[in-house]
């Protein structure tokens, strides 16, 4: 349901000041909460919580045939379910522009950082490989799902096992796991959004912020040895101006470093 033009100007003048309802600064995130290997079925899965707004994704693999421009590739797709019992904005029925905007950014993110190592998908040249699926489901939308639904992708390729194969009977065996976790790499991609509001710039907004803003962009960034961005997505009316945009870049680090603490703890690295 759409918010009150007072409620926008009263959320505009606030973070104007430098406020949030919350108590939290322009560029805090809400408290993060992750849970892993949630879903029997998947491969790989998990449940990732930004404050209320919560998020499930799964992994699911099979074989295929690779595309033909690149034979010993796997092949990644990434789907985005909008439930309607997550917000009264969601409708039954094929997937609307936001799912799939929101797929888009997951999967570029992932796909463009180079996280996946594709060719140790192929199982034969030109003729089979590996097929990652990523579902990603809304359970409450109370503000930001594109960066909970990044955060819940990644979390579930990090768990993910192969299933068994049968090389003779060229089947995979579903519901049989191994001990073979997928290919990933170094470059593991951490993707944030900021929100535009008024002629200041927040992080993890709430549905009303959210609603309050007419501009956002989604970076995804390379968590390896350099870091180094990986994808861009724009959406909104309003540009990035300078300013803005060297407060964006300038915050990196410390955004980054949410992310990393919460993703080490969840895997106990060290």
């Amino acid at each position: 349901m759409e918010i009150s033009k007072l409620t926008k100007k009263r959320i505009q003048e606030y973070i104007k000041e430098g406020k949030r309802f919350d108590g939290r600064d322009l560029l805090d995130f809400r408290d993060i909460k992750i849970e892993t290997d949630i879903i029997k079925n998947a491969e790989g899965s998990a449940r990732v919580k930004f404050g209320d707004t919560e998020v499930l994704a799964g992994v699911k693999m099979d074989v295929g045939t690779p595309y033909a421009d690149s034979e010993e590739s796997g092949n990644l797709i990434t789907t985005v379910e909008l439930l309607p019992l997550s917000s009264p904005r969601f409708e039954p029925g094929p997937p609307g522009i936001e799912a799939i905007e929101l797929a888009r950014i997951v999967d570029r993110g992932i796909r463009e950082s180079g996280y996946i190592d594709f060719d140790k998908l192929c199982i034969k040249k030109g003729e089979k490989v590996w097929n990652i699926l990523i579902d990603i489901y809304s359970i409450n939308d109370a503000g930001n799902l594109i960066d909970v639904s990044a955060l819940a992708a990644l979390i579930a390729l990090k768990t993910a096992k192969f299933p068994k194969y049968d090389e003779k009977a060229e089947k995979v065996l579903f519901g049989e796991i191994t001990n073979k976790k997928l290919p990933l790499t170094d470059k593991m991609p951490i993707t944030f959004t900021y929100y535009k509001v008024g002629k200041n710039t927040i992080i993890d907004p709430v549905s009303d912020e959210q609603e309050s803003s007419k501009s956002r962009i989604s970076v995804s960034l390379m968590n390896g040895k350099e870091l180094k961005i990986s994808a861009i997505q724009k959406g909104g009316e309003e540009p990035f101006g300078k300013e803005e945009t060297e407060t964006i870049i300038d915050s990196f680090p410390s955004v980054l470093e949410v992310y990393i603490k919460k993703i080490e703890k969840t895997f106990k690295l060290e």
